[in-house]
C-alpha cells in the first residue's frame, strides 16, 4: 500500500521508508498515468512547474514543425503533403486537392502552408476553395453568380476571413440576403453585400457583452489580432459593419424570443413593452392570480400586491454623440425604455420649471438634480422602475435623464384663495409608464427619496396622458424609503416609510434596483460612447439578459428564501411570545394598551404611531428659555437677587457654556492649519483668538460677583496652570469644576449647570445621530455616483468636514457628561446615567455599521441611537417603559414580518409555477395561429413554438422538483398535495413550535440544526433573504 505524509509531501511503503515527492515522480518516466499516485495535498502548480513545464514548453514548439507523418499526404496517400489546418482535428498534412475537398462542409477553417522552413498562414480561397449558396451542400449551381468583385469576408469565431462564394442565380434563386441568411451567415448590408458575420459569431458576442460587458471595439479588435497578431497581412476592415450587424443581431433575437415572429399583424403591430421578459413570480390578473382575487378579504389582499422600486443609476451617462434622426432606435418603445419621441416632447415642453427642493435630510437626488455637471452629455444616466420583490425590469420603466433625479419640475401658480401646482417628471413619467401595464388593488413603492417624491404625486399625474393615468382613488398604495437609505433620513421618515415597521411587505428591503445597477454599471464604458437609439436598444437587451437570469434561476432563489424565512420565522415569533409572556405579568394595563394602539395604527396609520417614543425632546434651547422665564418669575417675586444689570445667574453660566463651545472649535480650527498657511488663513485664526480672549475676559468680571470662591481657587494655584497665553486652554470654572475642587459652590448656579448640561448632552446625541446619518449617505452617494479624481477630491474634503463636526459633537458630549457626574454626588441626582452614558469611541457609530467579528444576524445598534429625552409620563421618569413599549412593537414587527415572508414567498411559488403553465400554453396558441405558404418556414414556426412551450414546461418541472424534495424533508418526509400544500405545512409547524421534523429539528431555538435539516435536500445555504 502507498501512503503519503501530508505535511512532507512525501510518499511510503511498509519496509521501504520515505521517498521524497520528486524523486517518487521521476521514477514513474515512462509509465502510464494510471500508475501515478496522486493526493489532495499535492499542489498542482508546484507540480506543473518543477516536474511538467519543460514538457509543456517541448511539445508546443514540436507543433511548430510538421509532427512525425511528413511524407505522404494523410488523406490521399500520395502526394506530398504542404498544409495543415489549425481548426480541424489531430493537424493532419494533406496535399493541396485533399485540403480543398475536405473543407468543403468547413470553408472558414485557418491554414497553414510549410513553405521549407516554417508555417506560412494561407486561405481557403487561395487553394481554390469556392462556396456555392443557395443549393444543397456539395451541389453545383448551373447558373452561378459571384461576390462583387469576387471579394467577400466572413467575420467567425475564429477571425476574419476572405472567401470566394457562388451566389445561385437560377430562375427559382432566393435573394442574395437569403442566401446567406440560410447558411447562418448575416449579411452586413441588404444590397450586394460583400461581408457577413457568422450566427456563431454574434451569438458568442452577445453572451460575452452579457456576461463581461465586452464592447465591441474591443471584441472586434480581439477578432482582428486572432486573424494576424503582426499586422503583417492586410485584414479587411469590417468594424462599422459588424456593429450594425450586432445591433441588428439583438433586435432580432428580442422579437425572436417574444413571439413577434408568430404574430399574423406583424412586427409593425408590436405593443408597448410587449418584448419584455415578464416576472413570473409577480401578480399577473388573468394568468397566474386565483379567481376573485380582487374580492379577497382585507387579511388577504395584501399577498396580490405590487412590489415596485425606483432608482436612478448616473453611471450609464452618453455623450453628445449623433442624434436620434442619424441613430434611431430599432425598438422604440417595445422593450423597456419608453417610447423617446413622447417622452423628449413630454419634458421639452417644461424644460424651463425648476426643481422643488427636499424638505428632509439634503437629499442630493433631489437638491443637486439641477447643479449636476452635465457638461459635454447628453444624458446623465437612467432612471428605472423594477420589481422590488425579485428585480425585474419593468416594461417601459427606463427613461434617460437629463439633469439628475428630476422627479419634479415645478411651475406654481398662486392667487389668494389656492395653489395650483403643475409638477412633471422624468421619474413620474417612468413609474406612470410602467404602471399603465398594472390592474391591482394594492401597489408598495420603493424610492430613496419617498418622503418627498410622494408629495402631491396623485396632482402631477392628472397632467399626464390618461392612459398613462391611475386609478389611484381604489387603490390602496403605500410608500416606502429602502432600508440602506432610511438612515440618512430625518427621525420622522424612520417609521412612517420603514419596510420594517408597516404591515403586509415580508422581508422586503427595497434595495433591488442597487444589485441591478452593479451588473450593467461595467457596461457603461461602451454605451457612453454610442449614439441614443444604438445605446437604447444595447441596454434594452442588457436588461432583457437580465430578467432572463432571474428568471431561470427564480426556483432556486425562492426556496433559499423560504429555507431562511421559516428558520427566522420560529425563531423571532418566539422571543416575541417570550417577551409577551413578561409583559403580561409585569405590566398588564399597559401592554393591553399597547396592543390596541398598534392595532390601531395599522389599520389607520394616520392614528398615533406606535412606533414613535413618547417623550420630550431635551435641547439647550427649550432650557434656556425656561430657566429666563423663571428669572422672570424669581424678580417679580423677589426671591432672586441679581448682581448684575445684563446678566443673571443662568445667563452667566448659559454664556459660560458658549465660551466652551467656542474654545473647542477655535482648538479645531488651530489644528486642521497645515505646514503652509495662508496670510487669510493665519488671519482668520488670529481674529477668532482675540475675539474669545475679549468674551473670556468680559465673562469673567461677571464671574467674580456671583462665584467669589472662583477668586480663591485662582490665587490658590499659578497662574500659569490657569491662565495661558492661549484662549482655548483658559479654565473657565464652572460650578461643576468648582465644586469638584473645593467641594462647594452655591447650590442655585450648580442648578442652572445641571439643567443646561443636562439639555446639552441630549443635544450634542440628537446632533451626533444626524451627522452620523448625513456621513453614511455621503459615503453611499460617493460609491455609487462619483468618478474622477476631482469628484472624489470633493467628496473627501466633504467627509473630513463631517469628521471635524463629529469630534466637536463628541467633546460636547464628553464635557457635558463629565460635569453631570461631578455635580450628580452634590444635588442627588440619580438614575440618569441609565439614559446619559459614557460615550467610548466604539459607540459613535452609524445604525448600519458593525463593530469587528460582528455580522448582520449578531449586529447591535450603540445606545446613542436608543436614547429617546425625558419621558411625559409621571410614572416613568427614565423614559423605560416608554422604551419598552417601542421594543415590543419592533419585535412584534421582526417576527410579522418574517411571518408574512413566508406567506409572500409560498404566494409567489404558486404564482410561479401558474405564470410558467400559462406561458407555455401561450406559445402553444402560437402554433397554428400564423398562416403561411412556406412549409419549411411553417416548420420552423411550429418547431421554434414548440421548443419554447417544452422549454416553459421543463422550468415549470425543475422549479416544481426542487421545491417538493426539498419540503418533503421539512416535512418529515409527508407526501403532501402540491407545492403550496407541503409549504403551508411545513411553516404552520414551524410557526407553532410544536414538531420535531425529520426527528432532527428542534423549532425555535436550535436554529443551527434546523437549517441543517432544511438544507438536507442538497442546496447550499443562502444569506437571510433581505436585510
Amino acid at each position: 500500500m502507498l501512503t503519503v505524509d501530508v505535511q512532507t509531501r512525501a510518499f511510503s511503503r511498509p519496509g521501504r521508508g520515505r521517498t521524497p515527492l520528486g524523486v517518487l515522480l521521476k521514477s514513474f518516466e515512462g509509465r502510464n498515468d494510471d500508475d501515478i499516485v496522486r493526493c489532495t495535498s499535492d499542489h498542482p502548480l508546484l507540480v506543473w512547474r518543477s516536474e511538467f513545464r519543460e514538457i509543456y514548453l517541448q511539445e508546443l514548439l514540436r507543433l511548430e514543425g510538421r509532427g512525425d507523418y511528413v511524407d505522404v499526404c494523410a488523406e490521399c496517400n500520395t502526394n506530398s503533403p504542404l498544409y495543415r489546418c489549425r481548426d480541424c482535428f489531430g493537424g493532419r498534412m494533406l496535399c493541396q486537392e485533399c485540403t480543398v475537398l475536405g473543407h468543403a462542409l468547413t470553408p472558414l477553417h485557418r491554414l497553414e502552408c510549410w513553405n521549407g522552413t516554417f508555417f506560412q498562414k494561407t486561405s481557403l480561397k487561395s487553394l481554390g476553395l469556392r462556396i456555392q449558396l443557395g443549393h444543397a451542400p456539395g451541389q453545383i449551381c448551373g447558373n452561378p453568380k459571384r461576390a462583387f468583385n469576387d471579394d467577400f469576408t466572413v467575420l467567425d469565431s475564429h477571425g476574419i476571413h476572405a472567401v470566394a462564394i457562388d451566389y445561385c442565380d437560377c430562375e427559382s434563386a432566393k435573394s442574395l440576403v437569403q442566401q446567406l441568411l440560410r447558411v447562418s451567415w448575416f449579411p452586413a448590408t441588404t444590397v450586394n453585400p460583400r461581408s457577413a458575420t457568422t450566427f456563431r459569431l454574434l451569438q458568442e458576442f452577445q453572451l460575452l457583452s452579457f456576461e463581461s460587458k465586452v464592447s465591441a471595439y474591443e471584441f472586434y479588435h480581439s477578432l482582428a489580432r486572432n486573424s494576424d497578431n503582426n499586422e503583417i497581412t492586410f485584414v479587411q476592415g469590417r468594424y462599422e459593419s459588424f456593429i450594425r450587424s450586432v445591433r441588428e443581431w439583438r433586435h432580432l433575437k428580442m422579437l425572436k424570443r417574444s413571439g413577434r415572429g408568430h404574430d399574423p399583424a406583424g412586427i409593425v403591430n408590436t405593443s408597448s413593452g410587449e418584448c419584455a421578459v415578464l416576472c413570473p413570480a409577480c401578480p399577473h390578473p388573468g394568468i397566474n392570480l386565483p379567481d376573485g382575487w380582487e374580492s379577497s378579504p382585507p387579511h388577504r389582499k395584501w399577498l396580490y400586491a405590487d412590489f415596485v422600486a425606483i432608482d436612478a443609476n448616473f453611471r450609464l451617462k452618453r455623450k453628445h454623440v449623433s442624434s436620434d434622426a442619424i441613430d434611431p432606435s430599432l425598438s422604440d418603445g417595445w422593450g423597456y425604455f419608453v417610447e423617446d419621441s413622447q417622452y423628449r416632447t413630454f419634458l421639452n415642453e417644461r424644460q424651463h420649471d425648476i426643481q422643488e427642493k427636499s424638505t428632509c435630510s439634503s437629499h442630493n437626488a433631489v437638491n443637486m438634480a439641477d447643479t449636476k455637471s452635465s457638461q459635454g452629455l447628453a444624458t446623465t444616466g437612467v432612471g428605472s422602475i423594477v420589481c422590488a420583490r425579485h428585480n425585474f425590469k419593468y416594461p417601459n420603466g427606463v427613461v434617460d435623464l437629463e439633469k439628475g433625479e428630476r422627479y419634479a419640475l415645478a411651475s406654481i401658480y398662486r392667487d389668494r384663495t389656492n395653489v395650483i401646482e403643475r409638477r412633471y417628471a422624468n421619474m413620474d413619467y417612468a413609474f406612470f409608464s410602467a404602471m399603465r401595464h398594472s390592474s391591482r388593488n394594492v401597489l408598495n413603492v420603493s424610492y430613496d427619496i419617498a418622503c418627498q417624491w410622494h408629495k402631491n404625486l396623485w396632482a402631477r399625474m392628472l397632467a399626464f396622458p390618461p392612459a398613462m393615468q391611475l386609478q389611484h382613488t381604489i387603490m390602496n398604495t403605500r410608500f416606502f424609503v429602502p432600508k440602506f437609505h432610511l438612515p440618512a433620513h430625518i427621525a420622522k421618515c424612520h417609521t412612517l416609510y420603514s419596510f420594517n415597521f408597516l404591515p403586509g411587505v415580508g422581508r422586503t428591503d427595497g434595495e433591488a434596483p442597487e444589485r441591478g445597477w452593479s451588473s450593467i454599471n461595467p457596461a457603461a464604458s461602451s454605451t457612453k460612447e454610442m449614439g441614443p437609439g444604438s445605446r437604447r436598444d444595447t441596454l434594452d437587451d442588457y436588461f432583457g439578459d437580465w430578467n432572463w437570469k432571474k428568471l431561470t434561476g427564480l426556483g432556486a432563489i425562492l426556496l433559499r428564501k423560504l429555507k431562511d424565512a421559516i428558520c427566522e420565522s420560529a425563531e423571532y415569533r418566539a422571543v416575541l411570545q417570550e417577551l409577551e409572556d413578561a409583559l403580561i405579568h409585569d405590566e398588564p394595563k399597559a401592554f393591553a394598551e399597547w396592543k390596541e394602539e398598534v392595532y390601531t395604527w395599522e389599520a389607520d396609520p394616520s392614528k398615533t404611531n406606535p412606533f414613535d417614543p413618547k417623550v420630550e425632546t431635551l435641547t439647550q434651547a427649550t432650557i434656556r428659555l425656561q430657566l429666563a422665564r423663571d428669572d422672570v418669575q424669581a424678580l417679580r417675586d423677589g426671591t432672586q437677587v441679581i448682581l448684575h444689570d445684563d446678566v443673571s445667574p443662568s445667563m452667566l453660566i448659559a454664556s459660560g457654556l458658549d465660551l466652551e463651545e467656542q474654545q473647542r472649535r477655535l482648538s479645531l480650527d488651530k489644528a486642521s492649519l497645515g505646514l503652509h498657511v495662508s496670510d487669510r488663513q493665519e488671519g482668520s485664526v488670529f481674529h477668532k483668538i482675540t475675539s474669545l480672549q475679549r468674551r473670556i475676559d468680559s465673562w469673567t468680571a461677571i464671574q467674580q460677583l456671583y462665584m467669589p470662591v472662583v477668586s480663591i481657587i485662582r490665587q490658590r494655584h499659578s497662574t500659569t496652570n490657569l491662565r495661558t497665553d492661549q484662549p482655548e486652554d483658559y479654565a473657565l470654572c464652572l460650578p461643576s469644576a468648582v465644586v469638584a475642587a473645593c467641594g462647594t459652590c452655591d447650590k442655585t448656579l450648580m442648578e442652572h449647570e445641571w439643567k443646561l448640561r443636562h439639555a446639552q448632552a441630549h443635544d450634542a446625541l440628537h446632533s451626533l445621530r444626524q451627522t452620523l446619518r448625513y456621513r453614511s449617505y455621503i459615503l453611499k452617494f460617493k460609491d455609487r455616483h462619483l468618478t474622477g479624481q476631482g469628484a472624489n477630491t470633493r467628496a473627501r474634503a466633504t467627509l473630513k468636514k463631517i469628521e471635524a463636526k463629529i469630534t466637536i459633537v463628541t467633546q460636547r458630549y464628553q464635557a457635558a457628561h463629565a460635569a453631570l457626574c461631578s455635580l450628580a454626588p452634590y444635588l442627588n441626582k440619580t438614575g440618569w446615567q441609565a439614559t446619559l452614558r459614557s460615550l467610548r469611541s466604539d459607540d459613535i457609530r452609524s445604525m448600519t455599521d458593525m463593530l469587528d467579528m460582528e455580522t448582520e444576524g449578531t449586529r447591535t445598534f450603540s445606545w446613542i441611537w436608543k436614547v429617546h429625552g425625558a419621558s411625559r409620563d409621571e410614572g416613568d421618569r427614565d423614559g423605560s417603559l416608554d422604551a419598552m413599549r417601542i421594543e415590543w412593537c419592533k419585535a412584534r414587527a421582526r417576527a410579522n414580518r418574517w411571518t408574512e415572508e413566508v406567506e409572500l414567498l409560498m404566494e409567489e411559488m404558486r404564482r410561479t409555477d401558474q405564470f410558467l403553465k400559462w406561458h407555455a400554453s401561450w406559445w402553444t396558441e402560437r402554433i397554428n395561429i400564423l398562416p403561411v405558404t412556406d412549409n419549411s418556414l411553417a416548420e420552423g414556426l411550429v418547431a421554434y413554438a414548440h421548443r419554447q412551450a417544452s422549454l416553459r414546461h421543463s422550468l415549470k418541472d425543475r422549479f416544481h422538483s426542487m421545491w417538493s424534495s426539498t419540503l418533503a424533508v421539512m416535512c418529515g418526509g409527508k407526501q403532501q398535495h402540491g407545492v403550496n400544500t407541503a409549504v403551508r405545512h411545513c411553516w404552520r409547524d414551524a410557526i407553532t413550535c410544536r414538531r420535531d421534523v425529520g426527528g432532527g429539528i428542534t423549532v425555535g431555538r436550535d436554529r443551527t440544526c434546523q437549517k441543517q435539516q432544511l438544507y438536507a435536500g442538497g442546496l447550499q445555504p443562502g444569506a437571510a433573504a433581505s436585510l
